[in-house]
C-alpha cells in the first residue's frame, strides 16, 4: 500500500468521477432544456397544480451542476490522498444525492398522476373556453395544440359529445358539436369545408385524438429528469461506496 493508497484504486476512484462529471453536465442541459417547455405544455400541468415535474427538473439543474463540481473536487481528492477532503467530497456528495433523489422521484410521481389518470382530459372540459385567467390559459394551449398537430380533444372528436363540458354549455351539438380548431386547414391554416367539418366527414375534421403529443411531452420531460438522474445515481453509489474503501485504507 503506497501513501496515498492503492494507485489501482485511485485509478478507478477518478474514471468513476470523470463518468459523474460528464452525466453531470449531461444533466445540467438536460434538465435546462425539460425547464424551457420546448413542446409548451406547461399550462396544462400548472393549472391542475401538478407541476413538480418541473420543480424537478429546477432541483435536477442544481444537482448536474454540483455533481460536476464535486466530482472534480473528488479526483483532486483522490490524488492527493487526503482524508479531510475526501471525507468533504463524501459529505457533500451524500447531500446532493439525496436532493437528486428527491428530484427524481418528484418528477416520477407527478408524470405518473398525469398520465395514468384522466385530470388532463377533465381540465380540458372543465376550462375550454372558460373566461377566468386559467380558462384563458388552457383554451390558448389546446387551440395552439390542436392546430399544430392537427388532432381533436384528448382522445378525439367524440370528447366533446360525450362529456360535459364549458364549450358544450357556450354551444350546442347543432351549433358546434367541436371546436373549430378540430377542423382540417390547409397550408394558411384557413378551413377547408366548414360545413362538411361541422358534419363530421373525416376528410374534414382531425380525427385523432390529442393525448398522444402530451403524453409524448410529459414523458420526454420525465425521461430525462428522472430516468437519467437516476441512472446517474446508481453510478455515484458505486463510486461513493468506493471512495468510502479507500478512505478507510488511508492511513
Amino acid at each position: 500500500m503506497a501513501e496515498k493508497g492503492s494507485p489501482a484504486l485511485v485509478g478507478i476512484i477518478v474514471f468513476g468521477n470523470v463518468v459523474i462529471m460528464l452525466s453531470g453536465l449531461a444533466l445540467f442541459a438536460e434538465t435546462i432544456w425539460a425547464t424551457t417547455d420546448p413542446y409548451k405544455v406547461y399550462p396544462i400541468l400548472g393549472v391542475t397544480g401538478k407541476d413538480d415535474v418541473f420543480a424537478g427538473g429546477w432541483i435536477a439543474i442544481f444537482c448536474g451542476f454540483s455533481l460536476f463540481v464535486l466530482a472534480l473536487y473528488g479526483i483532486v481528492s483522490a490524488m492527493r490522498g487526503s482524508r479531510t477532503m475526501l471525507m468533504v467530497y463524501l459529505v457533500l456528495m451524500m447531500i446532493v444525492y439525496i436532493f437528486e433523489c428527491a428530484s427524481c422521484i418528484t418528477s416520477f410521481t407527478h408524470r405518473d398522476y398525469m398520465i395514468n389518470s384522466n385530470v388532463i382530459k377533465q381540465q380540458m372540459l372543465a376550462y375550454y373556453l372558460d373566461t377566468s385567467p386559467q380558462g384563458v390559459e388552457i383554451t390558448n394551449t389546446w387551440n395552439r395544440i390542436m392546430l399544430e398537430k392537427s388532432c381533436c380533444g384528448f382522445d378525439g372528436p367524440q370528447d366533446w359529445i360525450s362529456y360535459g363540458s364549458k364549450f358544450r354549455s357556450l354551444y350546442t351539438e347543432n351549433d358546434a358539436p367541436w371546436p373549430y380548431w378540430c377542423c382540417t386547414r390547409d397550408a394558411n391554416f384557413q378551413l377547408v369545408n366548414q360545413q362538411g367539418c361541422l358534419l363530421g366527414y373525416p376528410s374534414f375534421i382531425n380525427s385523432q385524438g390529442c393525448s398522444s403529443h402530451i403524453v409524448h411531452a410529459i414523458n420526454s420531460y420525465t425521461w430525462g429528469i428522472s430516468w437519467f438522474g437516476f441512472a446517474i445515481l446508481m453510478w455515484t453509489m458505486l463510486v461513493l461506496f468506493v471512495t468510502m474503501y479507500h478512505y478507510t485504507t488511508l492511513s
